[in-house]
């Protein structure tokens, strides 16, 4: 499963937290933002939106790119949606929208589902699939959600809320990876990674986060 041919991984995603993640796991990726307008996609199950658009993102990216010859490039599209209550709730539209939610979701519970879209620029392959995680949310109050609102995190994310920012403090628990919440589950990436008989240690920088020299397994 291993390669001797240099991979690239382009991210189609304008996250911060999806590049972080990511590099935190040891992997330096490429960002191309799809400037993909997600409000013009339709589906009647959460997991089947995240993923369309997890697609489009991909492709979108995928569409400019101009892979060299002496290595393999991968495109990762991913997405992210929260369903809630019957519904499917990407970023608030705006203020008032955030507030409305919270004041809904405390003290109750939601799934956030991330669709993720990894293509193989050189082989021409696919690998695809949906990670889902049960988010507990704290019941807080309307001066809390109102502070929380004011600093403008909840309006940038799926569901309005982060894991590893702010939001984290109103959050009791969650069942599942953790990184589904970010934006970008590396178990599951790992997975397929493997559907395209490559692996996650192959797109290990030589330089660990930590500044430590890493020694790539073959």
């Amino acid at each position: 499963m291993s390669t001797s041919v240099p991979l690239r991984l382009v991210l189609a995603s304008q996250s911060p937290a999806r590049r972080k993640l990511l590099q935190a796991a040891g992997i330096e990726p490429d960002v191309l933002v799809s400037g993909v307008d997600e409000s013009q996609v339709v589906c009647e199950r959460a997991e089947d939106l995240c993923l369309e658009l997890a697609r489009l993102k991909a492709q979108a990216v995928l569409g400019r790119l101009r892979p060299a010859v002496d290595e393999r490039t991968l495109v990762l599209g991913c997405d992210s949606v929260l369903a809630f209550d019957g519904e499917i709730l990407g970023k608030p539209a705006d203020a008032v929208d955030a507030t409305r939610r919270w004041r809904r979701m405390r003290g109750r519970s939601g799934v956030l589902h991330t669709g993720h879209c990894l293509i193989d620029v050189t082989h021409e392959a696919r690998a695809e699939a949906v990670a889902s995680t049960t988010v507990h949310f704290a019941d807080i109050s309307d001066e809390e959600i109102a502070a929380y609102v004011a600093t403008g995190e909840p309006l940038a994310v799926a569901g309005a809320f982060t894991i590893d920012g702010l939001g984290g403090a109103f959050l009791t628990g969650i069942e599942g990876d953790p990184g589904t919440v970010v934006g970008l589950s590396l178990p599951l990436l790992r997975r397929l990674l493997a559907d395209l008989e490559l692996r996650l240690v192959d797109l290990w920088s030589k330089v660990a986060p930590g500044g430590q020299e890493i020694e790539h397994l073959g």
